[in-house]
């Protein structure tokens, strides 16, 4: 009976498999950083990062709008596609999204500190910030998808936020970016989750790209803290 069984139906091989899965999503994650951060070291070697940031520095509440929508239209990808190659396509063209709409922000960020201190401070905090999440989520292993309609919502309000702001001339002040570094604290949190408990063993990808978008979300409102500050 025992020569009967199929390997493949195993608890021992689901865990395997399950393992296999959640590395190469925090390896594509990794990959997606390093890919970030050298399209920037492009961007402003090149002089193209002060082409755009310039047009861009003057419509910050726009910027802001196209980050969030630009996060949420990955998440949302992430849970559609299905074939790997459209996967890629789409990780390709949110990382470099991402890159361009950083642009002005870390240009305003190397002017208020050209050491450059500022930014590796902020991106520290974010990477310490994640890695706590993240270990929480696989050490409790509890199922945050419970998270989902709160991150709809926020993000929502974040939105209205920002129109209202655009209409009425006010400021997103310093508690705008706390309540949005919460907000991209839960979505690491939710992310995680969904890697672990609910996503199907071939969508690495698609799952890497929306824990990418909440770690670049995080990143963005912890270097406008930051920048607040001065």
């Amino acid at each position: 009976m025992q020569d009967n069984l199929n390997p493949m139906s195993t608890p021992a091989y689901a865990v395997e498999t399950r393992a296999e899965f959640i590395w190469k999503c925090y390896a594509h994650v990794v990959v997606a950083i390093l890919a970030f951060a050298a399209i920037e070291v492009y961007l402003f070697s090149s002089g193209v990062a002060a082409a755009i940031a310039a047009p861009m520095m003057n419509n910050w509440l726009l910027v802001l709008g196209a980050f969030i929508l630009v996060g949420m239209g990955a998440t949302h990808l992430a849970h559609r596609l299905e074939s790997k190659t459209s996967q890629y396509a789409a990780f390709a063209v949110f990382v470099v999204a991402e890159a361009l709409i950083f642009a002005p922000m870390l240009m305003v960020a190397i002017i208020k500190d050209p050491s450059g201190s500022m930014i590796e401070s902020a991106a520290g905090v974010t990477v310490l910030g994640c890695i706590g999440l993240i270990a929480t989520a696989m050490i409790t292993r509890k199922d945050f998808s419970f998270l989902r309609g709160i991150l709809v919502w926020a993000g929502m309000l974040a939105l209205i936020g920002i129109a209202s702001a655009l209409i009425f001339g006010f400021q997103m002040g310093t508690w705008f970016s706390l309540a949005m570094i919460g907000l991209a604290g839960a979505a690491v949190l939710y992310d995680t989750s969904n890697i672990i408990h609910h996503y199907p063993a071939d969508k690495y990808v698609a799952a890497s790209m929306a824990l990418f978008a909440s770690i670049a979300m995080m990143f963005w409102y912890v270097l406008r803290l930051f920048m607040s500050r001065d």
